[in-house]
């Protein structure tokens, strides 16, 4: 298995159902700890109206502070799901601009009010112009392993979605498994068969926990060759508009896992660990990582 790089989504994804809104200055000092674990990319927030995801309203301003106080060696994401949101991702000076299109009906709906034919038109669209500001640009086809609400997804479905990426040009695309439905076999079919279509494409897995396999699936994914997983500290995140909401892979586990296997030695647990212990006493819970409960294991 190559290197794999690791996307810290924890501050968006992690935090964004959360109903305890946690201060700026609070995410600050989380984020500036998760810089010192030398992850790949860390994704701030999503630039989406505070009055539908609250816990997003100070996505702008997080840009902005961290704009010259980052690592030159970490990538900063942000999502982006319409024209306004990009507009203000760029007057941010976003690394790197993360869109996406539901392979199902029902959640595209429930998440951008559009089908899905008109959400891919529109994204492309978006997506064009971030290429022509000289960002990073991924585009992910969300509940690409099957929905809370229509069930199983045909792979013709994302397939559609992924022929139309390619043929705008685009080739960082990543797979989320929205629903938390997808297995180890899935994952490899599924990515198998886009990697058939370009050996050079660069390939992410967003794998959600919602029913224990995603740490197995990420297990598969890199296996068929993915570059980057998407992860959560302490196994925090879950998207507000699928049925059953289930928290993202955990980022410490995911490390301490790579650790196991001689892999991403640079990257440090111990920062991981302890943003999420900080997130659970400010959340008043356990989180369902167990490296936060156990440590890790020196190899």
């Amino acid at each position: 298995m190559q290197k794999i790089k690791i996307h810290e989504v924890g501050p968006r994804d992690g935090l964004q159902m959360e109903e305890k809104i946690v201060p700026t200055k609070t995410k600050i000092e989380w984020i500036e700890q998760l810089f010192q674990s030398a992850v790949d990319i860390i994704q701030l927030g999503s630039f989406v109206h505070p009055k539908h995801v609250p816990q997003m309203a100070d996505t702008d301003e997080l840009f902005k502070y961290f704009s010259k106080k980052k690592p030159s060696s970490i990538i900063l994401s942000g999502l982006v799901l319409n024209e306004k949101g990009l507009e203000r991702a760029l007057n941010c000076d976003v690394d790197m601009v993360c869109l996406g299109v539901s392979a199902s009906e029902t959640h595209s709906m429930k998440n951008t009010n559009m089908h899905v034919e008109e959400a891919l038109s529109r994204v492309i669209t978006i997506a064009k112009e971030a290429q022509s500001a000289h960002k990073i640009v991924q585009l992910s086809v969300q509940s690409a392993f099957g929905c809370g609400y229509e069930g199983p997804i045909s792979e013709d479905q994302v397939l559609n979605i992924v022929h139309a990426y390619l043929d705008a040009g685009f080739k960082n695309l990543s797979l989320a498994d929205t629903a938390g439905h997808g297995t180890p076999e899935q994952v490899k079919h599924l990515f198998g068969r886009i990697f058939k279509l370009d050996d050079s494409l660069e390939l992410t897995g967003h794998f959600h926990n919602t029913y224990a396999m995603a740490m197995a699936d990420c297990y598969a994914a890199m296996e068929t060759g993915v570059q980057t997983l998407e992860s959560s500290f302490g196994g925090l995140g879950g998207c507000p508009f699928t049925k059953i909401a289930g928290g993202n892979v955990c980022t410490e586990d995911l490390v301490r896992m790579l650790h196991r296997m001689k892999s991403r030695q640079d990257i440090k647990l111990d920062p991981i660990i302890e943003v999420t212990k900080k997130a659970e006493k400010f959340l008043g819970r356990e989180l369902t990582g167990m490296v936060c409960k156990t440590g890790g294991i020196k190899v």
